[in-house]
């Protein structure tokens, strides 16, 4: 079973910067894809971003070019970089880990969540 815990939520006015990230134990991290989604008060949760072993990206439109996903193996841990950022991305962010077969990616295991939230 993968522990995934997440870490840099906090508040920001819009137009800040923020980054989240995630440390994965219990599984060889590299080999994992990864990924976060996060769930805005009142409604369901959403891919954000996601990442492949082989460090292949895939972004929500909502956030191409204001995101960044990256991965470091070594610290086994995910990262997410958040520029330029809107009061419609205020949510709790997940984290979360799983396998990836040819272009599909499944997630099995979620962390705790961090809030994250942007002022106007």
């Amino acid at each position: 079973q993968v522990r995934l815990v997440e870490s840099g939520g906090g508040l920001v006015q819009a137009g800040g910067s923020l980054r989240l990230s995630c440390t994965a134990s219990g599984s060889i991290f590299s080999s994992n894809a990864m990924g976060w989604y996060r769930q805005p008060p009142g409604k369901q949760r959403e891919m954000v971003a996601t990442i492949g072993s082989s460090d292949s990206t895939n972004y929500a439109d909502s956030v191409k070019g204001r995101f960044t996903i990256s991965r470091d193996n070594a610290k086994s841990t995910v990262y997410l970089q958040m520029n330029s950022l809107k009061p419609e991305d205020t949510a709790v962010y997940y984290c979360t880990a799983g396998t990836q077969y040819r272009s599909t990616r499944t997630f099995t295991s979620w962390g705790q969540g961090t809030q994250v939230t942007v002022s106007s």
